[in-house]
């Protein structure tokens, strides 16, 4: 198969808002990184397309996009402190959930493997019919579900290791059986969801969600151990035909929002085994999504590694450097034991 695809476009600028930390410069930083890189010939580049209302009317209420669009149509407003809306954010929110919806029709041919959707806002925190935590529709949820309604996709697995729980995501599918949401978060920590008892409908779909809730000072060791020992086991009891990843990097330990202590080489090992898994259980085909990542360096060097691993490169060396901090290893393994014992897919 052919090199990796990145779907990006710089319209994405146009929705800022000025001293925010989710704004344009996040991407510029990327796309200035991807060029020093040397990495931009490498790659596939293809310009999204916004995506249709239809697919975005599949995970979110007609109330939300409304409100969404008008917002946009009266020069912008925020939901909540936290959340804003500029002129151009309507169409921005909609060509970066299209991008998504890119990513997944590239790796469903026949010639493409991986691919990564570099985008903003980010997504996971939009819910159904609320626009919450710097994100207004929710691309990765957008995405699969256009992968299971209109290319025929029976399993997907979304695997969430931005610092923050997608509670999104999670509210979208809890009651789907055939879509698997893994999340790896801070806790206690925003939004306040993602308890270890959460996994799924009891009735439709329990054992799809599975949330692994951190301790504050979590690094390299302690993700690397929940992925081998919880992640791994979970998809390769569920099978996915595709594995979706909402990559965001804010557990970077210089992140100004995160309390984790992961570093770029951190965020490679848990990449490498979801490439490692994609192509035991699906032939290879993976995409990523962009959340959240704040710290300018660490998000850009984080996204430069991963691209470099989708390329079948090694991620180069780390050039921030790990942060030296004992690791909470002993509550992270009552973590692992407990839902070893509670869970479905780890019994």
């Amino acid at each position: 198969m052919s090199s990796s695809v990145i779907l990006t476009d710089p319209s994405f600028d146009a929705h800022t808002w000025h001293g925010h930390v989710e704004i344009a410069s996040r991407l510029v930083a990327i796309r200035q990184a991807i060029t020093r890189s040397g990495l931009h010939q490498q790659l596939q580049h293809r310009f999204p397309q916004p995506a249709a209302e239809a697919w975005l009317e599949a995970v979110h209420t007609p109330r939300l996009l409304r409100l969404v669009r008008q917002m946009a149509s009266y020069g912008g407003g925020q939901f909540d402190s936290d959340t804003y809306v500029t002129a151009d954010s309507w169409d921005v929110a909609c060509l970066a959930a299209g991008a998504a919806v890119g990513a997944v029709e590239a790796v469903a041919g026949s010639s493409v493997r991986h691919a990564f959707a570099l985008v903003r806002p980010p997504g996971h925190h939009a819910t159904p019919g609320q626009a919450m935590g710097f994100c207004l529709i929710n691309n990765i949820a957008v995405a699969a579900r256009y992968a299971q309604r209109q290319l025929g996709v029976q399993r997907v697995a979304i695997v969430d290791y931005d610092v923050h729980h997608g509670n999104g995501t999670q509210d979208i599918f809890y009651d789907d059986p055939h879509v698997l949401f893994c999340s790896t978060h801070a806790a206690p920590f925003y939004p306040g969801t993602g308890s270890l008892a959460e996994m799924g409908d009891r009735v439709d779909a329990l054992g799809q969600t599975l949330n692994v809730p951190l301790p504050f000072g979590t690094g390299d060791r302690g993700y690397a151990t929940v992925f081998r020992e919880v992640i791994t086991p979970a998809l390769q009891r569920f099978q996915p035909e595709l594995i979706m990843v909402s990559a965001g990097y804010d557990g970077h330990w210089s992140d100004p929002l995160g309390p984790m202590m992961l570093s770029v080489d951190g965020f490679a090992a848990l990449n490498r085994q979801m490439l490692d898994l994609a192509d035991e259980l699906c032939d290879g085909r993976m995409v990523m999504v962009l959340e959240g990542g704040y710290n300018l360096e660490a998000l850009s060097a984080c996204v430069v590694a991963s691209l470099r691993q989708l390329l079948g490169l090694s991620p180069g060396p780390d050039p921030i450097g790990a942060m030296s901090s004992p690791e909470p290893m002993e509550e992270i393994e009552q973590i692992i034991t407990t839902l070893r014992a509670r869970h479905p897919l780890l019994g």
